[in-house]
């Protein structure tokens, strides 16, 4: 009997053993599959269309710690703004632009959640636009720009073309995933649908701030 029980127990964690060992496999496929499928032309990049409930995602605030958005439903309405880096001039020139409107859209009632690329305690020290103010959030990671779908890969030529520019995307993330966000804008109603994308795979090509300030007045009824 004592024989039949160590049998017994010994099939068991092997048993054990390998159903741990194919989640782990599963899983491992599963985010390889993840980085496989983001495009490396950010043309190809969809992000969530209108209609869409925001995912829930974790991103880090200035000092390091969590901040989490969604899902729904939202202490309030929030325009929600993936951008490249401190480090980017288009960025810094569309933060920039942004502050003129910046006050009435929180007068109409949004939060404005801006989603940089950069590792958190380089948030503020990496912008060449003085006197910014914003919410800036760390995606350093870029799980959110992941789930929001604006996100893809850089390869080896365009990280080359990079660093002739002096441009080190792993010192400013802190990651070796070599992506990067294409530039959007979502406007989120409280229950955590997405109301208004704007997004354009030419990171020269910025939502000007009075289309912005334009769309979230049009969604007034939304928020």
């Amino acid at each position: 009997m004592a024989g039949l029980l160590t049998v017994s127990l010994t099939r068991e964690h092997r048993v054990r053993h390998w159903i741990v060992l194919a989640l782990v496999l599963l899983a491992g496929v599963a985010g390889a599959a993840s980085m496989v499928d983001l495009p490396s032309d950010p043309a190809k990049v969809v992000p969530l269309p209108v209609g869409s409930a925001i995912p829930a995602v974790v991103v880090r605030n200035p000092d390091g710690t969590e901040r989490r958005i969604g899902p729904g439903p939202l202490a309030q309405p929030t325009v929600l703004i993936f951008y490249r880096g401190g480090w980017c001039p288009y960025c810094n020139r569309h933060l920039g632009a942004l502050k003129k409107v910046e006050p009435e859209l929180i007068a109409l009632g949004y939060e404005l959640l801006f989603l940089s690329a950069d590792r958190p305690e380089i948030l503020f020290s990496s912008l060449k636009e003085p006197d910014v103010h914003y919410t800036l959030l760390s995606d350093a990671s870029m799980s959110a720009a992941r789930a929001f779908h604006v996100a893809y890969h850089l390869d080896s030529a365009a990280m080359a073309k990079y660093g002739e520019y002096g441009v080190d995307l792993e010192a400013a993330s802190g990651q070796k995933h070599h992506q990067l966000p294409v530039p959007a804008v979502f406007i989120i109603d409280r229950t955590g649908v997405i109301r208004f994308v704007y997004a354009n795979p030419d990171y020269t090509v910025r939502i000007t701030p009075e289309a912005l300030l334009e769309a979230a007045h049009g969604l007034a009824n939304h928020r």
